[in-house]
């Protein structure tokens, strides 16, 4: 494993860590020798994510915590945050990866935009307030990578809710990182994962087989990973259907439609629909 962070017998936490991205990080952490704590909700998850982990760690279950933990209170991160540093003598690698899409209105539920706002942007919150001062004060290398989204960044129509929660971790992670860099002796970076199409529960929507457009939650591991020793800030990953080059436009005109002075989302106005198109393709 190349950052110092992931070495045999350093702990990791991963929330949202019972499926998806959050147990392949999981699994490949485990692997590696490292001492991994999963959690999340559903006792059933927990308990198969715990069977698997255990399999994958050259310690076994010694090596492995499956915590049911709702990240949008406080008390219960910081209650996992404890437990985590009694077993595990404290924390080298945090995962803040809990995340929900159930969809959203502009006038929906006010209820709706409640959870989804308290599990996607405060759970990332909680996470780093109950662990990175400690990481911190342990004065060894770390990481603290915060799960996004490409829909955080050019806040496509249809899901203003998980936009709006997204585009807050991205803002949330740059200012952490910027903080982690100006603060004497830190050895704890941030970074921002950026997933593309990943074929998991949360994007299932009822498919069983995997689109071919999709990447598998073990391959964009292994993308981060990769990138986390390159020592990448955003990770922004590629699936089968978009390359880099393309999110790179798309990106580029979300942030060109406040220098232009377009409408907002101008890329999905009618009027703008043929200069978009021809900007993608480099005219």
């Amino acid at each position: 494993m190349p950052h110092p962070a992931m070495s045999s017998n350093h702990a990791a936490v991963i929330t949202g860590g019972a499926s998806g991205i959050g147990l392949a990080a999981a699994i490949r952490l485990a692997r590696a020798g490292m001492k991994v704590c999963i959690a999340d909700l559903g006792d059933d998850r927990l308990k198969d994510a715990a069977t698997r982990l255990s399999s994958a760690a050259p310690g076994g279950a010694d090596d492995i915590m499956a915590e049911a933990v709702d990240v949008s209170r406080a008390d219960e991160v910081a209650r996992l945050e404890a437990a985590v540093a009694k077993r595990f003598g404290g924390t080298d690698i945090l995962m803040n990866n809990a995340g929900i899409q159930p969809g959203s209105a502009m006038f929906g539920p006010q209820d709706n935009w409640q959870r989804i706002l308290a599990v996607n942007l405060w759970g990332v919150i909680n996470g780093t307030q109950a662990f990175v001062p400690n990481m911190i004060r342990r004065g060894r290398p770390g990481l603290v990578i915060n799960t996004g989204s490409k829909q955080g960044i050019t806040t496509p129509p249809g899901d203003p809710a998980y936009n709006v929660s997204k585009a807050g971790v991205k803002a949330f992670t740059e200012a952490l990182q910027h903080e982690l860099r100006n603060t004497a002796g830190c050895k704890i970076a941030a970074h921002l994962l950026i997933p593309g199409f990943v074929f998991t529960g949360l994007t299932a929507r009822g498919r069983t087989e995997k689109p071919a457009g999709a990447w598998t939650a073990e391959q964009t591991v292994d993308f981060m990973i990769e990138r986390l020793d390159a020592g990448d800030f955003y990770i922004l990953c590629p699936d089968n259907d978009v390359p880099r080059a393309l999110d790179e436009r798309r990106i580029l005109w979300a942030a060109g439609d406040i220098v232009e002075n377009r409408p907002p989302l101008s890329r999905w106005h009618k009027d703008f629909g043929d200069a978009f198109a021809a900007f993608v393709k480099g005219k």
